[in-house]
């Protein structure tokens, strides 16, 4: 379960740690694996993190003038795709809290040639520096899981975005089917820290990715939190057995 940072101590995957701890123990990780992050993504989810991405840019139906902010936006294949798709007139904001990650993600947008209507801010996803009623569409892909407290960062994303507009989260979830969750286990303690090692030599910060994997709230848990930070119609879409799952809600 989920702890909220009005407790003394929260989760670091499997570990407790102080709540002022955590926000720098994650920005560790992430610095640590920024540099091969795509690599290893593909390999971890055998290519299939594009795919659940390609649902996610379609589900956020972006038009031209809009403005998009990408939380946890990383090395920026949301923010890529919306740069194209809000045109000069629009605005993406890839914002991510981690500065390593940032740097990875306009380095990688610039030699692609995205300037122009792309802002990238180091950002605090529970403290979210934008005006109110601000945004027409936010997402966060795989990057609510390493927030400390979840409810509050729902409630800002609630409060800067725009009436009409929409919120989606895709994460990694609960596999539905036991045979694929107990497949999905032994791939994820066994393989991936050693992929870790293999491609990152750390092992241990894809030990707490795992782990961060299995603490993160299950579907229909995440759904009465995106409802209790007065998120309407929320729904959710199980991928690849519910192993990923995309969270959708509007804000009226």
């Amino acid at each position: 379960m989920h702890k909220s940072s009005d407790k003394k101590t929260t989760h670091f995957g499997y570990t407790e740690v102080p709540v002022s701890e955590k926000v720098n123990r994650v920005a560790e990780v992430f610095a640590s694996v920024a540099n091969k992050y795509d690599l290893m993504n593909d390999l971890m989810s055998f290519g299939l993190h594009r795919l659940w991405k390609r649902f996610t840019i379609g589900q956020a139906a972006v038009r031209p003038h809009q403005k998009v902010l990408d939380i946890a936006g990383g090395t920026g294949d949301l923010t890529k795709e919306f740069s194209k798709q809000v045109g000069s007139s629009g605005l993406v904001v890839l914002a991510d809290i981690n500065d390593k990650m940032l740097e990875q993600g306009r380095e990688r947008l610039i030699n692609e040639g995205l300037v122009g209507n792309i802002r990238y801010v180091q950002a605090d996803a529970e403290q979210l520096p934008f005006p109110d009623n601000y945004f027409d569409c936010i997402t966060i892909a795989f990057g609510l899981r390493n927030v400390t407290d979840k409810d509050q960062a729902l409630r800002a994303m609630y409060r800067v975005l725009k009436p009409g507009g929409k919120l989606l989260v895709l994460e990694f979830s609960k596999p539905s089917i036991k045979l694929l969750e107990k497949l999905y286990d032994k791939f994820s303690f066994n393989i991936i820290p050693k992929l870790g090692e293999w491609i990152c030599n750390d092992a241990k910060s894809y030990q707490y990715l795992v782990e961060s994997i299995r603490m993160h709230p299950d579907q229909e848990t995440l759904k009465s939190m995106m409802e209790n930070a007065q998120f309407e119609d929320v729904t959710f879409h199980n991928l690849t057995g519910g192993i990923v799952a995309l969270h959708k809600g509007f804000k009226y």
